[in-house]
């Protein structure tokens, strides 16, 4: 009888592998010891469209991943692009990121990161693919609207809690596209030329917060070049400055098809490649993702003592250490589906984003009682389907239409179409079934009728508007709405134009209307967050993440010429160098039509003269740099307070200023109160490419204090001494 116990308590012990007491690190090596070399294969490619395959032997689970960043996307069939006609897989729509990095709030994109990655984890995902944090370098960029804005410590302050918020689910965020991702016209073959300083001022140091702050758990790969090698196995960037510069101990994935060789796949750091054979089992294949590069090809190379198996054991150990962060963590919640929290912070996300560009005696907020007309094909379009990826299928979207008449009755609310667009499509521009002439007649006549016009307008998600695969083709608004604003001016002056979309554009009618608000698109609560701040309900917020520009060749990559953008002969040159944004229209003194940081609010705020906590700093001191906010006007409201820096006589040239911090406050009616920051003197510091490593001056520099790039309320000087070279980050 003790011999029977002993051996049934022998086979019930789990093997060390699946032994939850002993270290992650002993699982895993464990793990990959038991391990064929087809079962490592298996491991490292797809087996669908958004699944791997783990290994079934050893009770290791498969992998599944879903679109993101600003919602879980709908379910697909296992082996093409056709929708699975699910029932159960609708989503909370978020707010696009451009929306999300408006807000200026940390705080709230950990919100947003955990209604992600609640819903993510009801929807049993392992993976989110999204945050996506590449650099607003053109406004004709078709995916500007998933990205985080032209600046990087914007992107960094904000990506870090959204990583973490989203990872608290126990499902892992996937960084991307790393990097240099900044158009998407010919983005799966072009090479960007951009010098070493830029690359790490600007371009990486988002990805870089969100791996060394963020922790995060995945980062994908970007289809374009850098230095005539594809970035999703590129060694520079993924073994260099991604695994050993960082430390990033994570999985490092292709976009859909963005792994072109077999043996770069394996040498220089690509961990799971997706999506390589875009048609999969339908080709008629036994298994065509057995002809991905890092699967029987590798295999093959390693068989004939080409490749060393030990780079397999690399990639597996990393999925191993992500499943038990994920698949194989039996501590993470549940997570839960369009609750009314998730609801609240959407809306909530929403409010906090929209930006006030324009308000001309106090046109907004619209006063209840006289009749509004809503005129544009945006007040009534669904938003949440199309552009590419970020496509979501959201149980609830309340259009700006609905929620306007909710606010203000039915009865006060006039409508019309005013344009259209033809149906969204990933591919190609389709033409709109309507009579532009019939359409523009009907709003004009509605607009007679009205007290006030709200036209609702913008971009969409169609294909060359806000859509992944292309760039947009024009500065101007699509569908002739430029002229129907004109048109309806002249028949009503009292109008107020709502920009839905995820970039900038051009505004000729600018100067004539009384109020203008950049909104973007905003998801499931959209329309009542509008009609939040168009009623006054809620006051104005949000400050814009890039900046727009009075004319398309006023950015500077569209001042180069074609070489810039959108590139010759395969290669785009990033000619402007660490000129992006308001570094360009403050350095060149080209004024932007609206500034970075720019946004009104129904109430005026005052500010202090700044003051330091000393006069001279040392390199690993902390700046305390401290003023009064007030607000002076006669309502709640929150104001972004921004900190830029600029140096006097820096070795290497600088851009006139940069962001070195922010902090948005709310205040009541009357209210005043100090505001602090704390910035290390250590970010004052520049990348010097001759000596390829970061370098801090002995010299003096000037903090800016605004409320916008372009309008400064104070400044206070300090110096810095003695210089030093900070540690590099590229050897």
């Amino acid at each position: 009888m003790l011999a029977c116990a002993a051996l049934a308590a022998t086979a019930q012990a789990p093997a060390p592998y699946l032994d939850e007491s002993l270290p992650a690190d002993v699982r895993i090596e464990d793990a990959i010891g038991r391990m064929t070399l087809d079962e490592k294969i298996a491991m490292i490619h797809a087996q669908s469209k958004f699944s791997t395959p783990g290994c079934p032997r050893l009770g290791i689970p498969e992998i599944w991943m879903s679109d993101g960043p600003h919602g879980v996307r709908v379910e697909f069939t296992w082996d093409d692009w056709m929708w699975a006609g699910w029932t159960n897989d609708s989503c909370t729509a978020m707010p696009a990121l451009t929306c999300l990095a408006a807000t200026f709030n940390p705080d709230l994109a950990e919100r947003y990161g955990e209604v992600v990655g609640s819903e993510a984890r009801f929807r049993k995902k392992d993976i989110i693919l999204g945050p996506g944090v590449n650099i607003y370098r053109t406004p004709l960029s078709g995916r500007n609207f998933e990205y985080m804005g032209e600046d990087p410590h914007l992107a960094s302050t904000m990506v870090v809690p959204y990583i973490k918020g989203l990872q608290s689910n126990g499902v892992a965020a996937c960084l991307k596209h790393y990097v240099l991702n900044n158009q998407e016209h010919d983005r799966d073959r072009v090479n960007v030329v951009v010098d070493e300083r830029a690359l790490n001022e600007l371009y990486l140091p988002a990805f870089k917060a969100g791996v060394t702050r963020g922790k995060v758990w995945a980062v994908m790969g970007s289809y374009n070049k850098y230095r005539g090698t594809y970035c999703s196995h590129n060694d520079t960037l993924v073994n260099d400055i991604l695994k050993k510069q960082w430390g990033f101990d994570g999985v490092f994935i292709t976009d859909w098809g963005s792994a072109h060789d077999t043996r770069e796949a394996a040498l220089n750091g690509l961990d799971i490649e997706m999506g390589s054979w875009t048609n999969g089992l339908t080709w008629g294949e036994s298994n065509a993702y057995d002809n991905y590069y890092m699967a029987r090809p590798l295999r093959n190379l390693i068989a004939a003592g080409e490749l060393d198996e030990k780079l397999v054991d690399d990639k597996v150990r990393r999925i191993l250490r992500l499943c038990l962060r994920t698949n194989m963590n039996r501590n993470r919640p549940w997570g839960a589906m369009h609750t009314d929290s998730h609801l609240a912070a959407a809306r909530e996300v929403a409010r906090e984003g929209i930006v006030l560009l324009k308000n001309d005696k106090d046109f907004l907020p619209l006063k209840s009682g006289g009749k509004i007309a809503v005129i544009g094909e945006n007040a009534v379009k669904v938003l949440s389907i199309g552009g590419g990826s970020s496509e979501l299928k959201p149980k609830t979207e309340i259009s700006p239409l609905q929620g306007i008449r909710d606010r203000f009755g039915d009865e006060n609310v006039l409508f019309s179409l005013g344009y259209a667009s033809g149906a969204p499509d990933y591919s190609r521009e389709l033409p709109s079934p309507y009579d532009a002439d019939s359409l523009r007649e009907a709003a004009i006549a509605t607009a007679r009728m009205a007290d006030a016009v709200l036209f609702v307008g913008g971009l969409n998600k169609n294909f060359s508007q806000d859509c992944e695969g292309d760039d947009r083709t024009s500065f101007s608004l699509p569908f002739g709405q430029d002229a129907l604003i004109a048109d309806l001016l002249a028949v009503n002056p009292r109008m107020a134009v709502v920009i839905v979309s995820g970039n900038a554009v051009d505004m000729p009618w600018q100067a004539k209307v009384p109020a203008i608000i950049q909104s973007w698109y905003l998801g499931s609560m959209g329309g009542a967050a509008l009609a939040d701040i168009v009623s006054g309900d809620v006051n104005p917020s949000g400050k814009l993440p890039f900046s727009i520009p009075a004319r398309l060749e006023d950015c500077a990559a569209h001042a180069f010429g074609e070489r810039a953008y959108p590139g010759v002969n395969g290669n785009v040159h990033y000619d402007e160098g660490l000129l992006v944004g308001y570094r360009w229209h403050d350095t060149r003194r080209i004024a932007a039509r609206y500034p970075f940081g720019h946004g009104l609010s129904y109430t005026t705020f005052g500010y202090s003269a700044p003051r330091l906590d000393r006069k001279v700093y040392m390199p690993s001191d902390t700046i305390t740099v401290s003023l009064t906010l007030s607000n002076k006007g006669s309502r709640e409201g929150s104001e972004t307070v921004q900190f830029y820096t600029s140096q006097k006589k820096p070795r290497l040239p600088r851009p006139a200023k940069e962001l070195k911090s922010f902090c948005k406050t709310r205040l009541k009616a009357g209210e005043s109160r100090v505001i602090e920051v704390r910035i290390p003197v250590a970010d004052l510091a520049y990348y010097d490419d001759s000596l390829r490593r970061w370098v801090l001056d002995e010299d003096e520099f000037t903090i800016h204090v605004g409320a916008s790039s372009a309008d400064i309320r104070g400044k206070v000087s300090f110096r810095v001494a003695p210089g030093m070279a900070l540690n590099t980050d590229i050897q």
